[in-house]
């Protein structure tokens, strides 16, 4: 299966696996299911990182280079990704995660999340 994590996922998985659920831990460390990562997410610990945020305060470029020596596929943010978020409903306003879901949807894969608004959203997500 095709994984991707939403940000406080792979935040969690790189330097606080502690948080992860035991569900999430299995998927992750699961070598049958392919692993992505979004350039949504790396954007936006860049941009909440420089607003001084307490819990965005790794390193975007290290952050990508780990996930990518482990494995983790890089998916970039296309156009498509972009127009599906005006089919969304208004469940969440955070537009990161608004991005996440569209990219999930338009791409096929499960996003995995903690957050219970983002699981609202019709889809292949599945909250862990």
């Amino acid at each position: 299966m095709k994984v991707i994590l939403d940000t406080h996922l792979l935040l969690w998985a790189a330097g606080d696996p502690d948080r992860l659920s035991a569900e999430a831990r299995l998927l992750i460390e699961d070598r049958s299911n392919d692993l992505l990562f979004s350039a949504a997410s790396l954007w936006e610990i860049t941009i909440k990182r420089g607003l001084g945020r307490d819990d965005f305060q790794v390193d975007p470029r290290l952050l990508r280079r780990g996930l990518l020596d482990n494995g983790f596929e890089e998916l970039p943010i296309r156009g498509e990704h972009a127009v599906a978020i005006e089919g969304l409903p208004p469940l969440h306003k955070d537009p990161f995660d608004r991005l996440l879901v569209a990219q999930a949807q338009v791409e096929g894969i499960t996003l995995l999340t903690a957050d219970p608004l983002v699981a609202r959203y019709p889809g292949p997500i599945r909250k862990v």
